[in-house]
This record gives C-alpha cells, structure tokens and sequence, in this order.
C-alpha cells in the first residue's frame, strides 16, 4: 500500500516518566492485567517484515515510539536492527526513535549513532516550564536528565529534533521558549498542542484521563477541556509570535517543521504530514502484542484493524473499515471549513480534535480553527514570498533581506 507508515509501540504504554498531558499512559487499561507490553520477537520480525514488503519505494523507515520505548531495552533494538539487514532486500533501512531522553548513556548512544537512528527528545522548554508537566513517576523534575541525554547525543554525533507539546502554560511563552531552544543549538523542532477534554461518565467508568476522540452531537455533550489544554486561540498567537522571530533572524538555520509543512502547502505540494493532509489513514500503530490501531490519537477497540500476527498489515491498511476512517477526513467536515480560504493548508486539521462548533452553529469544526485561521493568514505573505524565491531558483533564506536596513521592504 503505497504511503503507508507504521509506527511501533515495542513497550506499549510503559513510560518512566507520568507527564500531566500523555494521551497514551492510560491505554493500559486496554489490556489484560499484569501485561509486560513488552514485544516479542515474533512479533518484532513480522512488524519487520511486513513494514519492508509494503514499501513500494529504496527506502523504509521505521519509528519506534511509546510510551518510553527504551524500555523495552538495548538489546531489543540491538536485534532489531539484525532483523531489518536480514529482511532489507536491497532497501535502505532507516530509524528513528521518539524517547523522554531520561535513559540515554555511553552504550546507549553508541548504539544509536553506529546504527544511524535519528532521535526525537521530548523537552518543552527551560527548566520552568519542562518541569511543570513533564516528571517521573515520584513527581520529580527530569529537566536536567533530559538536558544530560541532549550532551550525550551531541557527543556522538547523532542527528536529533525536539518536540515541544505546546499546552497553555508554554503557549504564553513562545519567545522565551525559542530562544532558549535556540542557546542551546537546536536546530529542528515541532511544536504539537494540547488539544484534551476531560471524560464524560462512561468514559469514567472504564478510567479514561481523558475523553475519547469524537464530534459533539446530542448524545454526547460538550465536554470540559483538560487544563493543560491549549487555548483555541492560544495556539496561534504562539505560532506567530515565534514565526516573526524565526521569518527574520533563523531561515535556512532553524527548521520548524511547522513552519515547512505550512510552506509545502502554501508550494501547493502534497502534504508530508497526515495533520494536514486531506485524507488520513496511512499512518497505522502496532502495539506490542502486534495489535494495529487507525492511528495513534485513536487508539480505542473501535479502532483496532487486527493483529499482524494473524492478518497482513497491508490488507489491514486496505480494509474497508480502515478505508472509510481515512477518508472521513474530508467527507465529514462542514461547509464552514470547505468555504475557508486556507482549507487547502489545514484540511480540518486532526479528527481528533473536530469536537467544536462553528459561528455557523455547526458541528465538526476543530477545536483548534480560529488558531489556524489567524496563523495562516499571517504567513501568507512570507509564504508566497519565499515561494517566489523557490521557484527563481533562490533559497527562501533571502526573505530574511526585507526587514535589514532602515528600507526594510514592506511584504
């Protein structure tokens, strides 16, 4: 199946840390108890083999994720990477691993860097605002573990990104937030909202932290939004705080991912990110019993495909029912969004997050719209600028020219 993407949970839920704001510690009520949700090699080897053969393209990439997926141990990830040169085929293997960064060390990051993973670390800013949500299981602060996995990855040479989980505390602080990132020489980074109600009674019941993904309708009420929640509107004054800084001092030399998806779309190219693409459904979950879910923001027995132990991912991913979630993306949203002049950047954004109402009154409108309306509407016209450059053969960099001088171009 062409474009599809697993990403695999080899420790399930399991995390050192309890960060205030995870979605995903509590799907350990999903499962039996007394669950290892550690991944065996069965299932290793058929994730493997499986994510290879559907690959039409020379390269595969794997993402493993968790949870704190370095808890299933080197040595799983040793034997991992046995598997991929055995079952490659010709095809170059890439990987990249997602972790709180916490358990990074010497025999950790030799690995990592012999290997050739790309790493993903968590960290949502100085220290005041890291350690308000992101502790360990006793409350403690893990900024400066995390700042020591960041040294470690430095020394070895492994190419990382952070991702910043931008909630409303650290939304009030974009620039403080940036330049700190900055002082530290990071050059790649995301920024993902806190976009979370808290859970209806039945949802209670089956001790959810936090409410199912789902459209506002008359059997379901609108639900109070989860405290760490990003304003609706929040979201997008944060973007735009830090694009001004970035749009003038740091193109070509700090990569929002952001910012790039934003100017893929604004190229009128096809979106490398399910957010904001028109349809989803090709970025499936395998948990670590071999489980596979529509997506990671919908990781409830309503949407478990199969299990790859039994069933081919490929025909999972092709499924009838797997076919109809992706497509809902565009089949369900309002008029409100289909007469928006921006639709051709957001495209809803998440389903996820489609539990608001619209001006209108109508239903299916993401939480996070009037956000994304203010930003895109700010960008575009650094956007259609750099988007010139581009097709002149130029890099968008020069944009940074207009606003040098006392005749700074007006954009």
């Amino acid at each position: 199946m062409s474009g599809l993407h697993l990403m695999a949970k080899p420790a399930g839920p399991l995390c050192n840390l309890d960060c205030s704001y995870c979605f995903y510690l509590e799907k350990e009520q999903l499962y039996p108890a007394r669950n290892r949700f550690l991944m065996e090699e069965e299932t290793l080897r058929a994730y493997i083999a499986q994510s290879i053969a559907s690959e039409a393209g020379p390269e595969v990439l794997f993402t493993w994720q968790g949870g704190e997926p370095m808890l299933r141990g080197l040595a799983f990830y040793q034997r991992a990477v046995e598997i991929q040169q055995e079952l490659a085929n010709g095809k170059r293997i890439n990987n990249a691993l997602q972790t709180n960064g916490t358990l990074l060390d010497d025999e950790w990051c030799a690995f990592l860097a012999g290997a050739g993973f790309m790493v993903g670390i968590s960290l949502d800013g100085p220290r005041e605002l890291h350690d308000v949500d992101r502790v360990d299981k006793q409350g403690r602060p893990t900024f400066d573990a995390v700042m020591r996995g960041i040294a470690l990855l430095r020394q070895y040479r492994i190419d990382f990104n952070v991702l910043v989980t931008v909630t409303s505390r650290v939304a009030r602080q974009p620039l403080e937030l940036y330049h700190f990132l900055k002082r530290e020489g990071v050059t790649h980074v995301q920024f993902n909202p806190v976009v979370e109600r808290l859970p209806d009674r039945s949802e209670h019941a089956i001790r959810l932290t936090f409410a199912k993904p789902g459209q506002v309708s008359q059997s379901r009420p609108i639900l109070a939004m989860a405290p760490q929640s990003v304003g609706r509107e929040e979201y997008g004054d944060f973007l735009i705080a830090i694009f001004n800084e970035w749009v003038r001092h740091d193109v070509g030399k700090v990569y929002v991912m952001n910012f790039e998806w934003a100017l893929a779309s604004f190229l009128r190219l096809p979106s490398t990110v399910c957010l904001f693409s028109e349809n989803c459904g090709k970025a499936l979950i395998v948990e670590h019993n071999g489980d596979v879910y529509s997506c990671d923001h919908f990781m409830y027995p309503e949407y478990l495909l199969g299990n790859l132990n039994q069933t081919e991912v490929g025909a999972l991913a092709s499924s009838a029912q797997q076919q109809a979630f992706g497509e809902a993306k565009s089949s369900t949203l309002p008029d409100y969004c289909k007469e928006c002049p921006y639709l051709f950047a957001c495209h809803g954004e998440c389903p996820k997050n489609r539990f608001a109402h619209a001006p209108d009154g109508s239903a299916g409108v993401n939480y996070l719209c009037p956000s994304y309306k203010k930003y895109f509407k700010h960008i575009t016209q650094y956007m259609n600028a750099m988007g010139k450059l581009i097709s002149h053969g130029q890099p968008a960099s020069l944009i940074m020219e207009a606003f040098k001088g006392p005749l700074a171009v007006q954009l």
